[in-house]
């Protein structure tokens, strides 16, 4: 089938809309900020990415509105102070994760409703969550407005270039890599789903021009 998402974003058969659920999985950006006068922020965001490796940079999508009204607390904070930390989310901090999700008051630390350990970055404010495999610290590099959706909601893009790195020791090898059955990453899938990275394949790249063969699949187990 084929339909227009501006004409009907879920035309029959669907009851949702599927766009969501075909571009997937989709790494969760947890993102932590604070505010001008000090009041953290962390929520999780499913429109996320990492955009470029040298300067590393990455960029997320803070879209719609605050229950309460107006920005979004993350937005808000980071168009203030031009700093965020994203937070790799592991599958032992699933429900921790989900709790930041839900709404939240304005200045309300969602750390402190999830039971989560907040510990300092080194390069910005913000504090990162101390217990996950990996935290980016990061300064704003642009705030891009995006096209409003069909009801008016704002839609807004979030670049940052990522100025510190901090790794739990426990998931880095003997070889130097990071070893991610450890770490066991969440993904967003569509509706109200999620995934869990613990098994992967290697395919090499072709060595020349042309078609190639491929190599045959390496499983992980």
């Amino acid at each position: 089938m084929f339909f227009d998402p501006a004409v009907s974003p879920k035309p029959a058969p669907f009851s949702y809309s599927p766009f969501k659920s075909m571009v997937v999985p989709r790494p969760i950006g947890w993102i932590g900020t604070i505010s001008k006068d000090g009041k953290p922020n962390l929520a999780p965001f499913s429109f996320f990415n990492a955009i470029a490796e040298d300067p590393p940079m990455l960029a997320f999508s803070p879209n719609g509105y605050h229950q309460e009204g107006g920005r979004k607390d993350t937005l808000q904070n980071i168009t203030e102070t031009k700093e965020f930390v994203y937070n790799l989310v592991g599958y032992d901090m699933a429900n921790q994760m989900n709790v930041t999700s839900g709404p939240a008051a304005h200045g309300e630390d969602e750390m402190v409703l999830a039971g989560l350990a907040a510990a300092p970055c080194e390069k910005v404010k913000p504090p990162r969550v101390r217990d996950a495999a990996a935290s980016f610290e990061c300064e704003l590099f642009q705030i891009v407005d995006l096209p409003e959706g069909r009801k008016g909601s704002p839609n807004t893009l979030v670049i940052g270039r990522v100025i510190g790195i901090h790794v739990r020791d426990d998931v880095i090898t003997d070889e130097g890599r990071i070893d991610i059955r450890k770490i066991r990453p969440l993904a967003r899938l569509g509706y109200m789903d999620y995934s869990v990275v613990d098994d992967f394949f290697t395919l090499d790249r072709p060595a020349g021009g042309g078609m190639e063969p491929v190599p045959p699949v390496k499983s992980s187990k």
